[in-house]
């Protein structure tokens, strides 16, 4: 089971980049996906999430009207659209992937924001 997330870096505020996460070993279509973030000494939080058929997403109220979460289950990929960023967006940010009680999660890609 691999979760390997890109497009990270660094970017200026008001700045937009596009996370993605390709996933393989499991079957990328039956689990609800995530992108949470963290800080160091922080916890992790959720920042936006999607149904297994795109049908329903939800969003941290930090990130609403900012970022999408989408996904392509033909290329088992999810992906974070992030816009409009902020210095406090800095973070490292993870995919992550649940079936009832199997989860999974990326190794993680940093974004930075800042001047």
């Amino acid at each position: 089971v691999q979760l390997v997330e890109s497009g990270g870096g660094l970017v200026q505020p008001g700045g937009s980049l596009r996370l993605s996460c390709a996933a393989s070993g499991f079957t990328f279509s039956r689990y609800a996906m995530s992108w949470y973030r963290q800080t160091p000494g922080k916890e992790r939080e959720l920042v936006a999430a999607i149904s297994t058929t795109s049908s329903s997403t939800d969003y941290a109220d930090s990130v609403k009207g900012r970022f999408t979460i989408s996904r392509d289950n033909a290329k088992n990929t999810v992906y974070l659209q992030m816009s409009s960023l902020k210095p406090e967006d800095t973070a490292v940010y993870y995919c992550f992937a649940q079936l009832l009680v199997i989860k999974y999660w990326g190794q993680g890609t940093q974004v930075t924001v800042s001047s």
